[in-house]
């Protein structure tokens, strides 16, 4: 009753004034209100509530222009509209079949002491809040050079904050778990957890020619967004007009709640391809690994990895062992002239990469090649070339390309400002061109571009598996956070799989990297790494390790059951930092991914479910009676048991343990 009578008054407030200075918006259910104020000098401040309590204080909107008149002060509203939408919408792949698309959208629009016009859109789901600003077209502005955006997350309540530190340029780090107002800085997306046991996190959606969106503490747990400048300091430059992303606020009372948000997604146009049949999720294996270690190189050498000889033994193994694609690194000219302008050639094999006969060799075995096009950041020299380079993927039947941009942009750019932001779109354009699907490393990050490019299938844009190989790895509580802070953006390619944990062929290692302290080791047991092929969800999924520590390794036998894709997802359990399990569902059967921290955990799962009347098989991969993390991590137990809709799983974890199951009906 309260909202309803809040509502109302709002609606009689705004039809009494012939000056309008206060609006509100509901979500559909009523469980979430937004309200936007114009004080006397004209500065536009919004609020948010909860369930009737207030979540963000007054916080402001607006951005400062250069050379021209500001949109921070001096505003006053002249119309505003109300619109509605309640819609199911099919992605072309996903851990869900099917999302809802269910908001109540309002669009103020405001004009300027100088007679300037600023909308502002606010879209309200009942996990969330979205909100953008649009300097429409219009007389007197051409050129527009946003200096700032003033937009702030004011929460009511400190709490629980889990962040990485602000970068323009990276975001490999490991997160922080602190207060809320001992958050200096930030990249998004931030997760946080007030005192009152509400989760937020806090990102963007859309970034479309913009510059990336960081936070920065302004006091006590109040944020303000931070963009990445140009070379000159100006963060967005524009002709006419300009859209900036969805800055979003995703809401729940449950962590597990935050996973299952479909919010970023659906501040997303609608898939922009007319022909989206070629784009297929898959799972591959590569050469990658090796290199990472030291024991092969991306150069040319007696230890070259990419070589004729060694990707046929890994088409190989891909055909005989269920995986679909096979990955080489280091295939092409340039990685000797790393660092030097317009190093890399993506075209010309090294001497000792028969590219013809691997195409011809994979096609044979029924299995697809995924390119690799390095770029040293030179994303200059890379566009220049880039309409040959991925006609010659397409013309020899590849479909699927991993970039990387592992090295400084050129002129003083920086990886997340605008400029590279539009590179990154015009990578994602041209790919759908030529019937390309793309997995980015050295990102932008995900923004929920995959539903209207979906062959944007995933990125990395995290502190991913590569680290185990030459630092001193990623601790156990990393991966139950992931999936609460950079997986809310989008699909994450960790690449999981390592079986050689412990690095018995050590000795055999080259140090190549300065963060290798030679006690470099994967964190976790192998238990664990079957179940981050679940935990952590990409529609390209990869097996990391060398083919040889999978070869007679009956552990391997999960991934092989594992579908590259998904109709349904579930989280059973969900406490971050701590403790993550989830169900996905493809056709008839499940697979359950369940991993802890460096806390032993026993905990049971309600298999509720699963059908009812049905009977189905459990192929459990779990921790061992022997496994031990620091020097036993690779001893697992595989067992089988029968279970129904009325079973309760019981779950047992070392520390930085797991496990994998894989439930299939039973057919009579």
């Amino acid at each position: 009753m309260k909202r309803v009578l809040f509502a109302l008054a709002i609606s009689l407030f705004i039809c009494a004034c012939t000056s309008i200075n206060q609006v509100g918006l509901q979500s559909p259910s009523g469980n979430i209100a937004f309200e936007l104020k114009v004080n006397e000098a004209g500065q536009m401040y919004y609020s948010l509530q909860l369930e009737d309590k207030k979540v963000i204080s007054s916080s402001s909107l607006g951005m400062s222009l250069k050379n021209d008149s500001s949109f921070s002060n001096g505003l006053q509203i002249i119309d505003v509209k109300r619109e509605s939408k309640n819609e199911d919408w099919k992605p072309v792949w996903g851990p869900n079949e099917s999302i809802n698309e269910h908001y109540n959208e309002l669009m103020v629009s405001m004009r300027n002491h100088a007679d300037k016009k600023l909308n502002l859109y606010v879209r309200l789901f009942d996990d969330g809040l979205g909100f953008r600003y649009e300097i429409p077209k219009q007389p007197g502005i051409d050129s527009i050079f946003i200096v700032k955006e003033l937009t702030e997350f004011n929460f009511v309540n400190n709490g629980t904050a889990w962040t990485i530190p602000a970068n323009y340029e990276s975001y490999e780090m490991l997160y922080r778990t602190t207060k809320i107002d001992q958050v200096k800085d930030a990249n998004t997306p931030a997760t946080f957890k007030t005192d009152n046991g509400n989760y937020f996190s806090i990102h963007e959606a859309n970034l479309t020619d913009y510059a990336g969106m960081t936070l920065k503490n302004k006091g006590g747990t109040n944020f303000q967004a931070e963009l990445v400048p140009w070379p000159d300091g100006v963060k967005v430059k524009a002709k006419g007009s300009v859209k900036s992303p969805w800055r979003t606020i995703t809401i729940s009372k449950s962590a597990a709640g935050l996973v299952e948000s479909d919010l970023i997604q659906n501040l997303n146009d609608p898939c922009a391809l007319d022909d989206t049949s070629w784009i297929e999720p898959m799972k591959y294996i590569g050469v990658w690994w090796g290199m990472h270690l030291g024991v092969e190189t991306w150069t040319m050498g007696p230890q070259h990895g990419a070589t004729t000889e060694n990707m046929k033994r890994y088409i190989d193994f891909a055909a005989e062992n269920g995986v679909h694609a096979v990955l080489a690194e280091g295939w092409n000219t340039g990685w000797e002239n790393w660092g030097k302008p317009r190093a890399f050639d993506q075209q010309t094999p090294y001497a000792d990469y028969d590219f013809d006969e691997i195409v011809r060799y994979a096609k044979e075995k029924n299995i697809e090649l995924v390119g690799h096009h390095e770029t040293g950041g030179d994303y200059i020299f890379y566009e220049e070339c880039m309409e040959d380079a991925f006609a010659k993927l397409h013309d020899n039947g590849i479909r699927t390309l991993k970039t990387g941009y592992a090295g400084p942009i050129p002129n003083g750019h920086f990886h997340h400002g605008q400029k590279m932001v539009q590179h990154y779109r015009k990578v994602v354009e041209t790919a759908a061109k030529y019937q390309l699907m793309l997995d980015a490393h050295e990102p932008i990050k995900a923004t929920g571009i995959s539903r209207t490019y979906p062959n944007m299938m995933t990125r990395e844009g995290a502190r991913g598996m590569e680290w185990n190989a030459w630092s001193e790895g990623n601790p156990p509580e990393h991966h139950v956070i992931l999936p609460f802070t950079r997986c809310l953006g989008g699909p994450i390619d960790y690449t999981p799989g390592t079986f050689d944990i412990l690095y018995k062929n050590r000795k055999e290692y080259t140090k190549w990297n300065s963060n290798d302290k030679g006690n470099s080791r994967v964190n976790t047991t192998i238990s664990k790494q079957l179940a981050l092929w679940v935990c952590l969800y990409s529609p390209l999924q990869m097996a990391s390790d060398l083919v040889s520590n999978y070869e007679d390794q009956p552990a391997f036998k999960f991934f092989e059951m594992l579908p590259a894709d998904f109709d349904e997802s579930k989280v059973l359990l969900a406490e971050i930092g701590d403790v993550y399990s989830v169900a996905r569902r493809k056709d008839n059967s499940w697979y359950i991914g369940t991993i802890t921290d460096e806390n032993r955990r026993n905990v049971e799962l309600d298999l509720s479910f699963l059908e009812d009347g049905k009977k189905y098989m459990a192929n459990i991969f779990e921790d061992g009676d022997n496994a031990n993390l620091e020097n036993n991590p690779t001893d697992i137990k595989i067992r089988k048991v029968q279970v129904d809709s009325k079973s309760v799983l019981t779950v047992k974890m070392i520390e930085s343990g797991g496990q994998a199951v894989a439930i299939v009906p039973i057919v009579d």
